[in-house]
């Protein structure tokens, strides 16, 4: 019998893989955050994934993985299958939300830890390197030496990973490995990826077999939304390119939010999710529900 297998980069599979698996998801961080020896995480607990504001009138994102571990360490794990400027900031929000949040009132700055942001891309953005990882911190203009710690962004380019380009790291080649090789066309897994304890319980998870009906919908679903925006994308940025001005490329940009954000809507996400994931405002999504 041919076992079947769903691709694990999906909203769902992913949450499904690392939202409920602890030694999982420290396998994953270990091996693609640049951490030290003495920095490996040992254990973690889960945090709730929606970042409530501490002010009224304040923001809500939710995030696709959410942990602490025992040295109280924040990490933020995101998978996101299309790059945008708005992603970018919002990694920036929510890391800085973090870090915020642990202030205690009359507390000490020194007691805040740091937050750890993984964002894994299936899509390429950085079109002047080779380079795959990019690893971001707080550092001096003249003197990268010299570091303010508590911010760390880790953002990973998935289809630019070879296994060759780092056979050095064995767990992080395993991981992106695994990220990258399986998707609904795969037939038979890599034995060294089977071999693997929490990498072979992570694709037995993919088994198309442990899936409702109901959960293999919202697949399906979340493929199409992806169809359709690489497609708005594409269709934004050629009207942008005709127009030949900063003002053409800005409108097909924010025509193709407004779009996305009506399928999102139409397919039933709630407002704060669609506000987050487009960067539309509360009025526009208004205005485009009206429209419905």
């Amino acid at each position: 019998m041919i076992m079947k297998y769903l691709d694990p980069k999906a909203d769902l599979t992913f949450k499904k893989i690392f939202g409920n698996h602890p030694k999982r998801l420290i396998s994953l961080l270990n091996a693609l955050l640049p951490l030290s020896e003495e920095e490996q995480i040992h254990e973690i607990k889960y945090l709730p994934t929606e970042l409530v504001p501490q002010l009224e009138g304040g923001k809500n994102t939710i995030v696709d993985v959410l942990c602490t571990d025992v040295r109280d360490r924040k990490f933020c794990v995101e998978m996101q299958m299309e790059w945008s400027d708005a992603f970018q900031q919002r990694v920036l929000f929510n890391a800085s939300k973090l870090y915020v949040s642990q202030a205690k009132k009359g507390g000490k700055y020194s007691e805040l830890q740091p937050v750890y942001s993984l964002n894994l891309i299936n899509d390429i953005f950085a079109h002047d390197t080779p380079d795959f990882i990019h690893n971001y911190r707080i550092v001096h203009d003249k003197d990268s030496n010299k570091v303010i710690e508590g911010l760390h962004f880790t953002f990973i380019e998935l289809p630019k990973f070879t296994p060759h380009s780092i056979a050095d790291k064995r767990m992080m080649v395993l991981w992106l490995r695994f990220l990258t090789e399986i998707n609904s066309n795969t037939k038979e897994i890599p034995t060294d990826l089977l071999n693997d304890p929490e990498i072979g319980k992570a694709v037995e998870e993919l088994e198309i077999s442990g899936f409702s009906d109901a959960e293999l919908r919202a697949y399906d679903k979340f493929w199409d939304s992806v169809s359709v925006e690489r497609t708005l994308i594409d269709d934004s940025y050629q009207k942008g390119m005709e127009k030949g001005r900063a003002e053409g490329i800005e409108e097909g940009m924010n025509q193709r939010n407004l779009e996305i954000g009506r399928k999102m809507l139409a397919n039933g996400m709630d407002e704060a999710s669609v506000m987050d994931m487009t960067g539309l405002t509360a009025e526009e999504i208004k205005l485009l529900k009206a429209e419905m």
